[in-house]
C-alpha cells in the first residue's frame, strides 16, 4: 500500500485519514439523505491544505505533489463519495486550469480564496447538452467587445456550479469553428446572466450538486482569458489527464470503504453456525476485492509520480482511471452481495458507496473514451 511513499507522504495520509475519519465519514449517510453538500467539513480543509492541492505555497495553497493529492482524494472517497467529488473537481478541474495556466493577476485574485477555505469552491464547465465526450462540438460563444468578453450559451453536469466563486467555462470565439476557437475563461458566479439551475436528481453523489449552467450576456474582463486566445482545448485535455487521476483515487477509496465494510460484515454475520467469512464463496469475494483495490491503487500512484517528474502520462491516467473505476464497480456490487439483504437496504454504507462509484466510469471520460485514448497511445508507439 506504501509503494514506497516518503515519509511525509506517509504522514499526510495519516492525518487526512483522522480528519476523514472524525469530520466526512460519520456524516456521509446524512450528506447523500439530504442531499447536502458538507459545508462544516469543507470549511475545516482549507489550512490542512485540501483546498488548494494543486496551488502553490505563494498563492496559498499546499502545493502538494501528485502522488500526495491521489492520496488525498483517495483518503476523501475513503470517508464520503459526494464530498470527495466536490473537492476533487474543486481542485483538479476548478483551481488546476488556472495555477496552470493563469496569469500571475488571475492566480492572485481567485486561487487565495479558493485555497483559504473562507470563500466557496471552484469548478469548471466543458460538457454542454450537445457535446460532452466531444469537445470541438462546443457551441457556448464568447464575443470579444472591447475590453470584455461577452458569453452566451449553456452548460450541463458542472460539478459544484452551485457552490462555486467561479466557474472556469470552454467557449468558442468564432463560429466558423474548428479547435483553434476555443478558450477558457474565468466566469465569477456571482455576474448578470450567469443562470444555474437547480441540482440534478442523480442515482448516487448527491451530496455533491450537479447542475446546468445558463450564460445570457454575461460580460466578463478580456484579461480573465485563460493563455493564449485558441488555447482552449490543449489545456481542457491537460486538466482532464490530470482528473483522471483524481477519479480513480477517488474510485479506490470507495471501493476501499466497500470493502472494510464487507470485511466486517463477513466477520460477524452468522449462517449455519459460523460466521460467513468461514465460507471460501465469501472468501474470494475478499480476495478478489483485496487484490484489485491494491492493483489500481499502484497503478494511481504510478500515474501519479509520472505526472510529478513532468514526464507524459496520459497512458498511464487513462488506464489508471480505467481500471480503477471498473474495480470499484466490481468491488462494491460484490460487497452488497456479501451483506446479502442487507446490502439492498439504505441502511448500510455498501449500498449508498455502490450508488456513489456508478458515477466514477463516466466522470471524467467514460470508459469507452478512456479505451480510444490508451488504443492511440500504444498504436502510436
Amino acid at each position: 500500500m506504501d509503494f514506497d511513499l516518503s515519509d511525509e507522504q506517509r504522514m499526510w495520509r495519516e492525518a487526512l485519514h483522522d480528519f476523514v475519519a472524525r469530520e466526512v465519514k460519520p456524516r456521509a449517510h446524512e450528506v447523500d439523505e439530504e442531499a447536502r453538500f458538507n459545508w462544516e467539513a469543507a470549511r475545516k480543509m482549507g489550512p490542512l491544505g485540501l483546498l488548494g492541492l494543486n496551488v502553490p505555497e505563494e498563492y496559498g495553497g499546499a502545493g502538494v505533489d501528485p502522488v500526495s493529492a491521489a492520496i488525498a482524494i483517495e483518503e476523501l472517497g475513503w470517508g464520503c463519495g459526494s464530498t470527495a467529488l466536490a473537492i476533487s473537481a474543486h481542485n483538479g478541474l476548478g483551481c488546476a486550469p488556472i495555477a496552470l495556466f493563469g496569469t500571475p493577476d488571475q492566480k492572485g485574485r481567485f486561487l487565495p480564496p479558493a485555497a483559504s477555505g473562507q470563500g466557496r469552491l471552484a469548478a469548471l464547465a466543458l460538457t454542454e447538452p450537445g457535446a460532452g465526450s466531444d469537445l470541438k462540438g462546443v457551441r457556448t460563444r464568447a464575443v470579444r467587445q472591447g475590453e470584455e468578453w461577452v458569453i452566451d450559451g449553456s452548460k450541463a453536469w458542472c460539478t459544484n456550479a452551485s457552490i462555486a466563486d467561479f466557474i472556469v467555462t470552454l467557449v468558442r470565439t468564432d463560429t466558423a469553428g474548428g479547435s483553434r476557437t476555443l478558450c477558457m475563461v474565468i466566469v465569477p458566479t456571482d455576474i448578470p446572466g450567469v443562470h444555474i439551475g437547480p441540482p440534478e436528481k442523480k442515482m448516487g453523489l448527491k451530496g455533491s450538486p450537479t447542475n446546468a449552467v445558463t450564460y445570457e450576456g454575461v460580460r466578463v474582463p478580456a484579461d480573465y482569458l485563460l493563455g493564449p486566445e485558441g488555447g482552449g482545448l490543449p489545456q481542457a485535455l491537460v486538466v482532464l489527464d490530470g482528473g483522471r487521476i483524481s477519479i480513480g483515487a477517488l474510485a479506490v477509496g470507495l471501493a476501499q470503504a466497500a470493502f472494510e465494510a464487507a470485511r466486517q460484515y463477513a466477520r460477524e454475520r452468522q449462517a449455519f453456525g459460523h460466521p460467513i467469512a468461514d465460507y471460501q464463496a465469501i472468501q474470494w469475494m475478499l480476495a478478489d476485492a483485496a487484490t484489485q483495490i491494491h492493483a489500481a491503487r499502484l497503478m494511481i500512484y504510478q500515474a501519479a509520480w509520472l505526472k510529478g517528474q513532468g514526464r507524459p502520462f496520459t497512458k498511464e491516467a487513462s488506464m489508471a482511471k480505467l481500471f480503477a473505476t471498473e474495480m470499484a464497480e466490481r468491488v462494491c456490487r460484490d460487497a452488497i452481495q456479501i451483506h446479502g439483504g442487507y446490502g439492498y437496504s439504505r441502511e448500510y454504507p455498501v449500498e449508498r458507496i455502490y450508488r456513489d462509484a456508478r458515477l466514477m466510469t463516466i466522470g471524467e471520460g467514460t470508459s469507452e473514451i478512456q479505451r480510444l485514448v490508451i488504443a492511440r497511445q500504444v498504436l502510436a508507439e
